[in-house]
């Protein structure tokens, strides 16, 4: 049964409505009574939706009530959205035009009279449409229900939240019989096939993570590649994966079939490797075969460890032997239960609980998925009420009736048990995701920039970003189990998950037919489809193909998300299936695309928020008319490394929050309206821009920076003096500048204490030409703030200043890597200036960790 979503979408409308934009706009503009009338029957209509949700699986008639109900609430919302577009549009001419400073942008000139009339027309029959649909609720006899309101979250409790590679419980005997078989050689052939078989859930893929990064195979084999195959066995897919694997930086998109082979035999002759294909579904041998042969040049002990549900899939590949996967035992899975439903030791204060739970762990088959799945759920319910409707739902039966498969309905019962408890704005979210590829990283800023394009992040508090509120649903997320294998990238400051397989099956079974994935090959494509993503690794040659099936889309999709590299539309297709179609797009996803422009006509896409035209090495030029996107949050132009400059207008997207650019220019403050405009940014990237020297005056004007990004820029002389000023920043990184000789930009002896002020990471990185750490850092109020910093590949810094670090009474950690004379005078043993740090508790020195007892 398909998730309806309807009471998702209304308080969404109704959240707008109330807002204090529209409320003036209302006013302003003369259609006050009407927003007010729409506002009253949102509000009427809500109040029983979430009854309606509940009982719509027995009563058809209900579900096409409530399908009627949300595509005329996505309606409502785009006419909410088109009033917030136009003060937008209004505020920008202000801004721009020193005649209309002092005058409101709300106030309604004659040419704006046309408008008016027309969006209150609009919306008066878009309040009729949703009164017709509402009288109609009688005959269901609901009623009336209060949501929880979301609360936002503190800080996840990892430990609790799901359990680490490193605490997998029950499989010690598997790891070991496994690490056995691949350290064995073959007489018969240099590469050889083992597989993991289970049912989904049980493990296959965490125990392959021990063993892959077991000491004794690490030792073993010199060469170690892990790729994702799932569903789709695609070979030259699966080369290009295993080849960037083997060389992470190249680039194999334009390569032939013939090319991709003739690369990886070259890469695996005589290396003695071993690939682990992770998730394979694929039963025709053929294919097997063909991918085989080109894996057969690698020297003698190679092995390919293969994971899959299937004993087909495994056969077909010649494994010998067969590691089948059996159920954890009822101990085993009752200890990752309670690891995920109590803190350490309080499963002893609920014996009572506990009893319940052992019942609970008896319905789960040892599947630990299921197991971790139900702790996790019921890690904040203390009630034994909770516990037992648990344990007695009907859920249980209904799985095992439908799948008719004994070891796959504890699992599956347990994962709807989980979904059914989550808040309806969790459940939204959660949909979103299905439309990610199996197996994919999923990065938490991509996926927050997703759904805040979506409108799927609503703020209850006054004080908290949208980005934050975002990190609060992914924790929520991760403590239940619906996301796992959190792996940290960059400095902490993000870090990747995966959701399980039969998780993103579950998601996309209640996301559809509203979230749907797609291919050029598919001929029923659902009517009421919002967000649709295309499974297609290539873009068909055959243009028109692709241009025919995108117009039998509906016509107000919300996001289209490529996943093929080369994604290269040519300029007609692109302006006629998008910017003339889909109006209501939110979201487009372009990230390595081959097309060389885009169309004039995109400033008609009023709705978007977020455009990804990341890595696209061919663009040369943005229109202007981009710049009329006001409601765009966020904007990637990161790695275009043909750009020749940023459209002179970008200063007027004023909802800007997240900007990555990269360009040929010298100087980014040749613009009118420029960088300094965009005053809600909160993050900057600045990165591969090789030509430049300058960044922009005025930068203290964006208020509201928090992460700025400048990497890559080998010509980049200073940073502008002003940058201290940037109150709200908190983490600044700066790598890859090799002009880059001072940061202050001020006279000796001149200091501004009022620097900065929220400084909490600060990370300086192959700038060899920087001879000191800048005055703003040491004398200003950052000594308050900063919790970490790092110093890598600057030799210019031979010490520290004579006043050391003692003053910076929050700092945390400190890295000092390929400074030569710096990593010298601060070793503790005879270094000179080893008690200027001696105080910080976590210090490394050329990433070897000193001892607190040095």
């Amino acid at each position: 049964m398909a998730e309806s979503f309807a009471f998702g979408i209304a308080d969404r409308v109704l959240g707008k409505l109330g807002s204090a934009i529209i409320q003036e706009v209302g006013l302003a503009w003369g259609v006050k009574s009407e927003l007010e009338d729409l506002r009253d029957t949102s509000s009427a209509i809500r109040a029983v939706l979430l009854d309606a949700e509940g009982k719509q699986a027995t009563n058809h008639q209900l579900r096409d009530w409530l399908g009627k109900l949300k595509d005329a609430f996505y309606d409502a919302e785009d006419i909410v959205d088109e009033f917030e577009y136009e003060a937008l549009r209004r505020q920008v001419v202000a801004l721009g035009s020193f005649k209309t400073k002092v005058r409101s942008f709300f106030s309604s000139p004659i040419s704006s009279v046309a408008f008016n009339l027309k969006m209150g027309h609009r919306v008066k029959k878009i309040r009729e449409r949703l009164d017709k649909i509402a009288a109609d609720k009688s005959k269901f006899n609901l009623n009336e229900g209060v949501p929880n309101t979301p609360i936002l979250l503190s800080k996840r409790e990892m430990t609790h939240s799901f359990v680490r590679a490193s605490d997998v419980i029950g499989r010690d005997d598997e790891k070991e019989n496994i690490v056995g078989l691949l350290k064995q050689s073959s007489d018969s052939e240099n590469v050889s096939v083992i597989s993991i078989v289970g049912i989904g859930g049980l493990g296959k893929t965490t125990l392959a993570k021990l063993v892959y990064n077991d000491e004794k195979v690490v030792d073993n084999f010199p060469t170690k590649m892990w790729v994702c195959v799932s569903d789709e066995f695609d070979i030259e897919k699966v080369v290009k994966k295993i080849l960037k694997e083997k060389k992470p930086d190249e680039n194999y998109s334009d390569f032939s079939m013939e090319q991709l082979q003739s690369h990886l035999r070259n890469e695996l002759d005589g290396e003695k490797f071993l690939l682990v294909l992770d998730d394979v579904w694929n039963e025709d041998r053929e294919k097997w075969v063909k991918l085989k042969d080109l894996l057969m040049d690698g020297a003698n002990g190679s092995k390919i460890l293969v994971t899959t549900r299937k004993k087909s899939a495994a056969s077909i590949m010649g494994s010998f032997p067969m590691q089948e996967l059996k159920g954890l035992s009822k101990e085993d899975c009752l200890s990752i239960f309670v690891k995920c439903a109590f803190k350490d030791g309080e499963d002893k204060q609920y014996p009572n609980l506990l009893k319940i739970g052992e019942q609970i762990v008896q319905k789960c088959g040892g599947v630990p998925l299921a197991g971790r799945s139900l702790g996790s759920l019921l890690n904040t319910k203390k009630d034994e009420r909770d516990w037992v409707s648990i344990r007695d739902s009907e859920i249980w039966k209904l799985e095992k009736d439908r799948d008719g498969e004994q070891d796959r309905d504890g699992i599956m019962a347990a994962l709807r048990l989980s979904y059914y408890d989550l808040p309806h704005h969790l459940k939204q979210c959660l949909a979103l995701c299905s439309l990610l590829p199996k197996d994919c990283e999923i990065n938490n800023r991509d996926l927050i920039s997703f759904w805040m394009a979506q409108g799927l992040i609503q703020s209850w508090d006054q004080n908290a970003t949208m980005e934050d509120i975002g990190e609060t649903y992914i924790n929520e997320l991760l403590s239940r189990s619906f996301f796992q294998d959190v792996e940290e990238k960059f400095l902490g400051l993000t870090y990747n998950f995966k959701m399980h397989d039969l998780v993103h099956d579950l998601a996309m079974f209640f996301a559809q037919p509203e979230y749907f994935t797609v291919s050029f090959q598919s001929k029923d494509i659902p009517i009421r489809i919002q967000h649709v993503a295309f499974s297609d690794c290539y873009w068909p040659k055959e243009e028109y193909k692709a241009l025919r099936f995108l117009e039998k889309l509906n016509s107000s999709i919300r996001s289209i998300y490529f996943q093929m590299e080369n994604m290269g539309p040519g300029r007609k297709s692109f302006d006629r299936a998008c910017t003339l179609r889909f109006k209501c797009i939110r979201m487009l996803e372009f990230s390595k695309s081959s097309f060389e422009a885009l169309p004039n006509s995109i400033s008609s896409l009023k709705h978007l928020r977020y455009l990804n035209l990341s890595e696209n090495e061919r663009i040369k030029k943005l229109p202007n008319s981009i710049c009329k996107l006001y409601h765009l949050q966020t904007l990637l132009l990161n790695r275009c490394s043909e750009l020749e400059e940023l459209p002179r207008g970008i200063g007027s997207m004023i909802s800007l929050r997240t900007l990555y650019i990269t360009t040929k220019q010298k100087d980014l403050s040749k613009k009118e309206k420029g960088l300094k405009c965009l005053n809600s940014l909160q993050h900057l990237g600045i990165f591969y821009c090789h030509n430049l020297e300058f960044l922009f005056k005025g930068m203290e004007s964006l208020i509201a920076l928090r992460m700025l990004q400048i990497n890559k820029c080998p010509n980049l002389i200073s940073l502008p003096p002003n940058i201290k000023f940037l109150t709200k920043l908190e983490v600044l990184l700066i790598g890859g500048c090799r002009k880059l000789e001072f940061m202050d930009g001020e006279a000796e002896g001149q200091v501004d204490v009022q620097c900065f002020g929220s400084l909490r990471i600060l990370w300086f990185y192959n700038l060899p030409q920087l001879a000191a750490l800048p005055r703003w850092l040491l004398c200003g109020t950052t000594s308050n703030t900063l919790h970490q910093l790092s110093i890598s590949y600057c030799p210019n810094i031979r010490a520290l200043p004579e006043t050391g670090l003692q003053k910076f009474t929050r700092l945390q950690k400190l890295e000092i890597q390929h400074c030569p004379e710096l990593v010298e005078r601060c070793n503790p043993e005879m270094g000179e200036d080893w008690q200027k740090i001696a105080h910080i508790p976590e210090i490394y020195l050329d990433e070897e960790k000193i001892s607190s007892d040095n």
